[in-house]
């Protein structure tokens, strides 16, 4: 066979040579450690976590040593591409702060090692598949798709391996120059298939997460280029990540029985293989065991669900660091108040093993997270969140500005500050009370206080109110007006001698608190009440005086 000739033949349109598209994606200029890193995510409509959790590693590795983290787009199985896909991905992106230095962009390309669309990149694949064409490493094959299924039932009876290798890939190897010409003539469709060996070797790869893998060497006539002329994705990677000068390859655990025909085509080409990254799967704890993320039953996969539940980008970047760091907890009790973009990732500290996600977990974070911001911080964070998710009180926010800053900064000027806002849909439900539109009691008054003390309690209250009263003021009428109706103002008095009171301080405000903001697990009563104004405190008051 006249492999240059079969070159020719099949791609008549290449006149490049791979030395002139070298010269196109020339070595990066970095500093010494510097690493290249990126995500290829499909347009597939359906942005998950673990795009998320291997984005994160990636512009960690790449920013912490001074390199470069890009987008890229892995569109080469159209079928599955849904329109506007691609802006989806990078509005999440963007949204849980992942800042990409190059790569697709919503409109287009940016950076000089694009284009960032493998479907744009076809003229580039074609070069280096005409070039191991010449080198005798990859021919035409023209099985149909019933002659295919054909082999795939004849192993399976025979419990052999799937695939087209060794015998199965004789008829496609043997056809001569002639014939391939006369099948192209005749419009047959053909896919361009590596040449595996047959052979008993091993490969060794040193994962930078799981150490030494070893693996039989590919014996698999893969298929390179597809029918319609775009690279599957063991080509594309390999061709991409060269050219695109990459220096760790970060994916999930199940590319691993991949990496042979990886493997290969870095070695026939003769292109420096980056370091691999293969990445735990994300799991869960379901009636006991864990099991996998699916896309079908576990609606957390998808990052649409953190966004849509409010939860803080910087809580899923917290949570997200203790899956993959294991001492990213002890670093941030020695660090509490660092960024977290200070921690000192490491590839090496990965662990092999499932990642568990957590919501419990995740949501008790992000209390911490939100609990450490300014009023004025989540005033802002809040406020956007429901221009997206809420209108309802996107348009209470805007109508009592002054009245929202001043809720969310109730309870926060406490040695120990309250953490009542978890997620910014909570949020929604928490503060609810603040504002008449939307207030709701949630508990009733306490059933062993009889009304006639209830009566007598709230007329007392609002008969010695004065809004100008400071805290401690306040507490004192509050204190007196409880011990004239017989309540034991001391709490501990009550349980000791339950028969000499009606009941405590405990239970005339928590009275106060459900006629004030409907819950009794509620924040400081004086401090709302000055939130809310002197006539809102009296109007929810009259109404069980």
């Amino acid at each position: 066979m006249d492999n240059s000739k079969l070159a020719d033949l099949l791609f008549p349109d290449v006149k490049s040579s791979p030395e002139d598209v070298e010269k196109r994606f020339p070595q990066r200029e970095l500093p010494d450690g510097a690493c290249v890193t990126r995500i290829g995510p499909s347009p597939t409509g359906f942005v998950h976590l673990g795009n998320l959790y291997n984005a994160l590693i990636g512009e960690r590795v790449a920013h912490q040593s001074g390199g470069v983290f890009y987008l890229r787009i892995e569109d080469t199985d159209n079928k599955r591409e849904v329109e506007g896909a691609v802006e989806t991905l990078i509005n999440a992106m963007d949204y849980f702060g992942i800042n990409f230095d190059e790569g697709a962009v919503a409109d287009g390309d940016n950076g000089n090692y694009g284009p960032y669309r493998q479907r744009q990149r076809r003229d580039i694949y074609h070069v280096f598949a005409k070039q191991l064409v010449q080198m005798g490493l990859a021919y035409p094959c023209f099985l149909t798709a019933d002659e295919i299924d054909a082999i795939r039932e004849q192993q399976t009876a025979n419990k052999e391996n799937p695939g087209i290798y060794g015998k199965y890939a004789e008829k496609s190897r043997s056809l001569t120059i002639e014939q391939i010409e006369a099948n192209m003539a005749a419009g047959m469709e053909w896919v361009l298939r590596y040449k595996g060996v047959q052979t008993d070797e091993y490969i060794s790869v040193e994962d930078a997460v799981r150490g030494k893998l070893e693996m039989p060497r590919n014996n698999m006539d893969f298929v390179l280029l597809k029918s319609d002329g775009i690279p599957t994705y063991h080509f594309a990677h390999v061709v991409d990540d060269h050219l695109m000068r990459s220096t760790h390859v970060i994916r999930g655990e199940e590319w691993i029985s991949s990496l042979p025909m990886h493997v290969e085509l870095f070695s026939v080409l003769g292109w420096n293989q980056p370091i691999y990254c293969h990445t735990a799967t994300l799991m869960k704890i379901e009636d006991g065991s864990k099991r996998k993320l699916s896309k079908r039953k576990d609606p957390e996969l998808a990052l649409a669900y953190y966004q849509q539940e409010g939860i803080s980008p910087d809580a899923i970047w917290e949570f997200l660091l203790t899956l993959l760091n294991s001492n990213y907890e002890e670093w941030r009790i020695a660090n509490p108040d660092a960024d977290y973009r200070e921690f000192p990732y490491s590839i090496s500290k990965m662990s092999i093993s499932g990642a568990l996600v957590d919501l419990d977990k995740l949501r008790n974070i992000s209390k911490d997270v939100i609990g450490k911001m300014s009023a004025q911080e989540i005033f802002d964070k809040w406020s956007s969140w429901c221009e997206n998710y809420d209108h309802t009180f996107a348009e209470l926010i805007r109508k009592y500005p002054e009245r929202t800053l001043a809720a969310v900064n109730v309870g926060r000027n406490a040695k120990k500050p309250r953490k009542d806002i978890e997620t910014w849909k909570q949020a929604c439900s928490f503060l609810s009370f603040y504002y008449d539109e939307t207030f709701s009691p949630e508990d009733s008054m306490p059933e062993d206080i009889s009304e006639a003390d209830r009566k007598e309690f709230f007329s007392r209250y609002l008969a010695s109110y004065d809004h100008n009263d400071d805290s401690a003021a306040w507490f004192d009428k509050v204190k007196a007006i409880t011990e004239e109706l017989g309540f034991a103002v001391k709490p501990k008095d009550y349980k000791n001698n339950p028969e000499q009171y009606k009941g405590s301080i405990v239970h005339t405000t928590n009275m106060l608190r459900i006629a004030l903001m409907g819950r009794a697990n509620a924040p400081d009563i004086h401090e709302v009440s000055h939130v809310l104004g002197e006539e809102i405190v009296r109007r929810r008051l009259e109404k069980w005086a």
